[in-house]
């Protein structure tokens, strides 16, 4: 059994398990594409890529590239062609604290447990 995502317009309808002979049999059949569920950023654990990232409802299949890819989480974060994934601006911080993108100031804010666990 393979993982296959309904594309209508370059946007992931659903994703189902099916044989490739019974998405054969389906009148829309062109709008089925195979996806690998061990996909991410890229990268399979067994060096086996398929289309970028596991298809997810929601996610924008690019037919150029062949790959998908989920939707842009904010504005100003960037596609990373490479990974097949969006980055922020600003990196995330490496500090071990635990931050949530703040959209309006376009950076990385500290949560409130955080914030919390650092007073002591």
């Amino acid at each position: 059994m393979s993982h296959f995502a309904q594309v209508k317009n370059n946007l992931v309808q659903q994703v189902i398990v099916a044989e490739q002979d019974f998405i054969q049999t389906l009148s829309d059949a062109e709008d089925w594409i195979q996806t690998s569920y061990r996909t991410r950023r890229n990268q399979h654990p067994e060096g086996r890529a398929m289309r970028g990232n596991y298809a997810g409802v929601g996610y924008v299949y690019d037919a150029i590239h062949d790959v998908f890819y989920p939707p842009q989480p904010y504005p100003g974060w960037h596609l990373n062609e490479t990974v097949w994934d969006w980055e922020p601006p600003t990196p995330y911080p490496t500090d071990g604290a635990t931050y949530v993108w703040d959209n309006n100031t376009q950076a990385w804010q500290a949560t409130e447990m955080t914030i919390l666990g650092t007073q002591g």
